[in-house]
């Protein structure tokens, strides 16, 4: 409890340093691209229009269960907190490697090399958080209230990437193949959330998958997405995921700082 103090005194008194490094990686990622910026959008954008093919109007006809909304307008918000979610775990994995030599640095808080990645992160989300407003104004939906919500649902999935990625990180370190198994579990991890497809294709046949997919925390992010932007249901509406999900999120993250703390001492030896 003491290191969480600590550390959360530390990343307060440094807010400043760490937002302008979040920003510094932010435009890094762009330097010596010819299109810049415009790479950043050119693949989630690909991705929508093949799952919109195939599973929309043209494809197998996963009709969205939500009623005046287009296939496309459904399955924005469950991609797009996808998209930021599982580009901030494989970053704050990658984080310790990308940043060696400020890890070597005695006097640098290595602990918050994980908090710039995913500021840069949460930077790319905004813009497709803007995207996906200005889609559902040109499409004609409803604005509502709980379009608001984003901005908690966006926190949440913070916490969970940050937790997580505290633990790959780390472990990254010492053992290589730590990112790799992350990102075939982010490739398992897209189609066990019902984000192309709506639970009810399964839950109808077998009740109990529901139960199944409830038990993935991210399933509370994409259902949350949705009650903002679609249906207009607020984060309370649903107590018992809520609870779950932040007792998940804490849990993870006091294993993933523990399992940091414990590695720490070892980091510059190893990098």
């Amino acid at each position: 409890m003491n290191y969480v103090v600590t550390l959360g005194k530390e990343i307060f008194r440094k807010r400043k340093l760490i937002l302008d490094l979040g920003k510094a990686d932010f435009r890094k990622r762009f330097v010596g691209s010819y299109f810049g910026v415009v790479w950043m959008f050119i693949q989630p954008v690909v991705t929508v229009a093949i799952y919109a093919f195939v599973f929309g109007e043209s494809g197998f006809r996963s009709a969205p269960p939500v009623p005046g909304a287009s296939y496309v307008v459904w399955l924005v918000p469950g991609i797009v907190p996808w998209f930021f979610y599982s580009e901030a775990l494989n970053a704050v994995t990658n984080c310790l490697q990308e940043y060696n030599y400020l890890v070597k640095k005695v006097v640098f808080q290595v602990e918050v090399l994980p908090l710039i990645k995913l500021i840069s992160c949460l930077m790319v989300h905004a813009f497709f958080v803007l995207i996906m407003l200005g889609l559902y104004l040109v499409s004609g939906m409803e604005i509502r209230p709980t379009w608001i919500q984003i901005l908690y649902y966006s926190f949440a999935a913070s916490m969970l990437a940050l937790g997580i990625g505290f633990f790959t990180s780390s472990v990254n370190v010492f053992f290589k193949d730590m990112a790799q198994i992350v990102a075939i579990c982010l490739q398992f991890g897209i189609w066990m959330t019902p984000i192309m497809y709506d639970e009810s294709m399964f839950t109808g046949r077998a009740p109990w998958i529901g139960i199944f997919f409830k038990l993935n925390p991210f399933y509370y992010i994409v259902a949350g997405y949705r009650d903002s932007m679609l249906t207009g249901h607020w984060f309370w509406e649903r107590p018992t995921l809520t609870l779950y999900f932040w007792a998940f999120t804490l849990i993870v993250l006091a294993v993933g700082l523990g399992m940091f703390k414990r590695l720490r001492p070892h980091f510059s030896d190893v990098l």
